[in-house]
């Protein structure tokens, strides 16, 4: 049998793939560096997830702490590929076994609307950056990106991520409007229903001064992901539909914003230097595609437009892509193509921005957990996120067989990769230890900071 602590692996992202393939292999006796971009290995478990998901949030932030902590797993944080490290070099030099990629999908799809991409902070926002400041704008060291909320935003999106957009907006501008009414009331209070918190206070949007905010959407609301029920059927089709519409109804009468189905953006309105709406065109659904109604567009206009439309790979100098993705060898584990031991998993392969398909991507049903986390219990999530990754483990397997056949890596290769990465840590301050790095760096969380409050 090979002894697999001759062999090397280098995995660039550390969340949920990029954690998961560290403990498989770890777990085999190969030892492993993962290079994360961030401080903390959490990627959208911490920056992409509602910071209302708490409980969630750091239950499958200790999954992750979990597996980068097993003695055959070193980590170097804000490594970035194709920045702070050069993915040729590293393949070329250093002289890992294997470098994996798990990169994720971090880019903001663009807006489909001719030079509208001109106008980014300049009443056009993405979805990515605004949700990393809302996770993060309470900590009182943020020093990042700062975004105003407004009243009467557009919302351009289909998926529930883009509904986690439309909750944000509605719970900003509630939360601060009762404040100037006298009434302080939290996130996580506001997070359980906005209907309810006005109604216990005997006011309406109106009283408040507010519109509320608008989601457009190129489908209709039964076409909507917000049910993980088959539709391999006419009648399971039906069904789904039916349950899709229930959902957001009461999505709709919980968080009080508008929906606009059936609207695809083609065109920019703009003022100055401020974009100030979007024209849409009409559309309606044949056959299962959206096709376009002849002579029906529309001008809606808003001094903020948020587009919330999916998430795509970065791309890195050196690895080739197909698309929006890493180009890889057709059934071949991933295998990136033009290289032997370079391996892609989770976002970078599938190019969808989702926590649920970073540990299960290649499953033909796979349904879209970032999506659809907003309306199933946290259990439901769980559950499913757990069986996910039998997959991720199966496609490890095959990676782990291929390095084992390939030639040993010598003791003075195995020290000189040591030395690099120590010289990394160094670098950032990382003091050698994972679970001492956590306890240093995570965030200060909005909850204990409630708590604190209280006392």
């Amino acid at each position: 049998m090979v002894h697999s602590g001759h062999h090397f692996v280098a995995i660039f992202g550390g969340a949920v793939a990029g954690s998961e393939a560290a403990h498989q292999l770890a777990s085999r006796g190969f030892r492993v560096i993962v290079f994360d971009q961030n401080v903390l290995p959490y990627g959208k478990i911490e920056d992409g997830l509602p910071k209302w998901h708490d409980k969630l949030r750091d239950k499958e932030e200790q999954r992750i702490n979990e597996k980068l902590s097993h003695p055959n797993v070193r980590f170097v944080p804000l490594a970035t590929l194709g920045s702070k490290v050069d993915f040729e070099d590293v393949v070329n030099n250093w002289g890992f076994s294997a470098v994996l990629l798990a990169t994720g999908a971090w880019k903001d799809r663009p807006l489909p609307v001719d030079g509208v991409d001109e106008y980014i902070n300049q009443g056009l926002y993405y979805q990515n950056p605004l949700m990393y400041w809302f996770n993060h704008y309470h900590e009182p060291n943020y020093q990042g990106a700062h975004f105003e909320i407004k009243d009467e935003a557009i919302v351009i999106g289909g998926g529930l991520a883009s509904l986690d957009v439309v909750k944000l907006l509605m719970i900003e501008n509630v939360q601060k409007a009762l404040r100037d009414k006298g009434h302080e009331v939290d996130m996580f209070t506001l997070d359980r229903g906005i209907n309810k918190v006005l109604d216990n206070l005997g006011y309406t949007l109106q009283d408040l001064g507010l519109k509320g905010c608008t989601l457009f959407y190129r489908r209709r609301d039964i076409d909507m992901p917000l049910s993980p029920l088959p539709t391999d059927t006419p009648e399971q089709l039906e069904k789904a539909q039916m349950v899709r519409k229930k959902i957001m109804e009461n999505f709709l009468k919980k968080y009080l914003f508008h929906f606009e189905p059936c609207w695809a953006p083609v065109e920019k309105v703009v003022d100055g230097d401020q974009l100030t709406g979007v024209v849409f065109q009409k559309t309606k659904i044949e056959s299962g595609k959206v096709v376009s109604v002849p002579g029906q567009q529309k001008e809606f206009k808003s001094s903020l437009v948020i587009s919330s439309i999916g998430s795509l790979p970065e791309k890195i100098p050196g690895i080739p892509s197909k698309g929006a993705t890493f180009e890889i060898e057709e059934n071949n584990c991933c295998k990136l193509v033009g290289f032997d031991h370079v391996f892609a998993l989770g976002n970078a392969v599938t190019g969808r921005g989702n926590i649920k398909e970073s540990m299960q991507h290649g499953k033909e049903t796979a349904l879209d957990i970032m999506d659809h986390h907003l309306q199933w219990q946290e259990e439901d999530y769980e559950n499913w996120l757990r069986g996910s990754e039998d997959s991720v483990k199966e496609q490890i397997s095959g990676i782990a067989d291929q390095i084992a056949r390939k030639q040993f890596i010598s003791p003075e290769v195995i020290q000189r990769i040591l030395d690099k990465t120590e010289a990394m840590q160094q670098d950032v301050g990382y003091p050698g230890d994972f679970s001492e790095w956590v306890k240093m760096k995570l965030p200060v969380r909005l909850e204990q900071m409630l708590e604190d409050a209280k006392e």
